[in-house]
């Protein structure tokens, strides 16, 4: 009967403890979400950036390219007028 009485007597007691902890995991869990939600959008962000360089210096890439071809066909010109 003491027993009883002392379940009884504590249930309220565990009962909003378990309600705080899950308080506690909802808000942790929340705030998981939205620091992976961040860094998703930081990661996109960057993955933009790393394709534009990307593009320019395919770009410069070409246009050098492009330049010592004029060069080199200048070059062999020359050679051949010799």
């Amino acid at each position: 009967m003491n027993e009883e009485c002392l379940v009884e007597q504590l249930a309220p007691v565990i009962m909003m403890s378990q309600n705080r902890q899950e308080e506690k995991d909802r808000m942790r869990n929340e705030n998981d979400y939205l620091i992976n939600m961040k860094s998703e959008i930081v990661i996109r962000s960057l993955d933009q950036k790393m394709d534009l360089l990307l593009r320019e210096q395919i770009k410069t890439l070409y246009d050098m390219q492009v330049e010592q071809i004029a060069l080199l066909q200048k070059l062999t010109a020359n050679v051949e007028k010799e």
